[in-house]
């Protein structure tokens, strides 16, 4: 699947601005703090989907690492220049940025199904993160993914959390 997502980013260079375009923001209610990630690799690019919220008002962050095993940690997105990295070595808003709670999460996405199943890097830092999210209020989960990412069913573990929709480059998903 990595093999995949990276054929896929060299052939769909324009495929994240694609997405952003075909989010039915319009649609939806509006949202008060947005948390994305910090692309890594073939991730499929969040910033013009983040940038689209930001428009209509919502305050950005960006999820930390602060323990390999801990849920992530949401903080104001600020100025990239002030990134440091995580506990995963991925680029996140330092200790100083304020902790925020989002109403709707980006996540990045290895492979994904129409039932919301989604596989990740294997850490389960959003498993972990996306239970407890839920546990205290609602909290929509958008996979960020290549068309090509879509398969027939991801194997799902009890803890695993679904998403709620997808969006890629040919559309919106709503599971």
């Amino acid at each position: 699947m990595r093999r995949s997502r990276a054929a896929q980013a060299r052939d769909g260079p324009l495929a994240a601005r694609r997405a952003a375009d075909l989010f039915p923001l319009e649609r939806m209610g509006a949202f008060a703090v947005v948390g994305g990630y910090h692309p890594v690799g073939a991730e499929l690019d969040p910033r013009p989907l983040m940038d689209r919220f930001a428009a209509a008002g919502a305050a950005l962050a960006l999820p930390a690492a602060v323990d390999a095993h801990a849920p992530l940690v949401f903080r104001l997105a600020g100025d990239p220049a002030g990134f440091v990295p995580d506990a995963l070595g991925i680029l996140a808003p330092p200790t100083s940025a304020e902790a925020v709670t989002p109403d709707l999460i980006i996540a990045p996405v290895l492979a994904f199904d129409r039932r919301g199943g989604r596989l990740g890097q294997g850490a389960g830092c959003y498993d972990r993160t996306l239970e407890l999210l839920r546990q205290a209020g609602l909290v929509l989960v958008i996979g960020l993914a290549y068309a090509g990412q879509e398969i027939d069913e991801v194997p799902t573990e009890p803890h695993d959390q679904c998403l709620d929709a997808i969006l890629t480059e040919n559309g919106y998903i709503e599971v």
